[in-house]
Parts: C-alpha cells; structure tokens; sequence
C-alpha cells in the first residue's frame, strides 16, 4: 500500500514473535515506522491474552511503513527471512501455535508477485535446507497490540526473553546487514 501524499508503502509481516521482528527491523535505512499488532484471525478486537491461547486465528505481525527510495519491499522480505526461521511450522523457537507462524500479509497485487518471487528464489537456491512454510495470506484488519508490546525491546532489554531470544536476532541483524541500518 502507498500513501500518495507521503510516497510511503507499508508491509505487514509475521516471524513469530512481533517483538523480535520489530526489533531488527526498525533500525533498517528507509523504515519510518514499526506497529506490533495482530492479523489473520476471525475474532474482533482480540488482544495478547486471548491471540496467545491461539483461540483467535490471528498471528503476531508487525506493520512496517517504510521509504520504498531506501528499502524496497523485496529488501524488507530478504531480512524478514534472514532473520527468524521461515521452516518451522507455526512456532519460532519455544514459542509454538499458529499466533506464531511465519506469514506475509500482502497489501498490494505486486507484494504479492514479489513474495511468491523471493519465496521462490530462497527455495530454488536451498537456502534453509528445508521447505519454506511461510504462508502468504489476505491481509484483513490489523489490529494494533496493546501500548506496552510497541518498542518492547528498546524498553525492556534486560528482561529474560529480550536477553536470551531477541538480543541474538539483533546482534546477528547488526553484523551481517550493518549496510542496512540507519548510521
């Protein structure tokens, strides 16, 4: 989706935890923002505690709006997938269930060209060494989390899960994709 006044598009992707996927993607050149929240589901207005019990059908995504002059969409799909695991069957690490499925919610006919593309190149190229399972699904309503999950790293980076599950992520973002990131 673009926004004709600002030329900003937006994305919304699910790698299981929207903490951990908000946090290496919000320092990314051309990312102007970053919106934890849920999509996929069949229950109005859900929120963490029900999503959580997996009892909504929604997944754990964030929403990026981002400056597609500096960071295209199939940029923003190749770090999504470079940095949670794009084979596991609806969990990520400890944190298992459809709420964390690996997921892209195109907005637009071309998001969805280009998610079927990079999904395709991984795949041809054996990238993870195993099949990619990520789903592409309709994007429904997005409806944001709760105030304390936006920033939830930046906020609480000494909590346990921050520490051991995320800090990893962002370290691995930080050395591998330093071109990426904003100075």
């Amino acid at each position: 989706m673009t926004s004709a006044t600002t030329g900003m598009q937006q994305a919304i992707l699910a790698g299981g935890c929207f903490w951990c996927t908000e946090a290496v993607l919000k320092d990314v050149r051309g990312v102007q923002k970053i919106e934890s929240g849920y999509i996929g589901g069949h229950t109005p207005n859900p929120d963490y505690r029900s999503v959580c019990n997996g009892s909504t059908g929604h997944a754990e995504a964030v929403r990026v709006t981002f400056d597609p002059a500096l960071v295209s969409y199939k940029d923003l799909l190749g770090l999504f997938f470079a940095t949670h695991d794009p084979t596991s069957l609806n969990r990520q690490g400890a944190d298992v269930g459809t709420q964390y499925r690996s997921a892209v919610f195109p907005l637009t006919p071309e998001q969805e060209a280009q998610t079927r593309e990079v999904i395709a190149d991984l795949t041809a190229q054996d990238v993870f060494g195993k099949p990619i399972v990520t789903t592409i699904e309709p994007a429904g309503e997005f409806f944001l989390a709760e105030d304390y999950h936006q920033n939830y790293y930046e906020n609480n980076p000494r909590q346990p899960y921050c520490m051991a599950v995320i800090a990893p992520k962002v370290s691995k973002m930080r050395q591998y994709y330093s071109d990426r990131l904003r100075a």
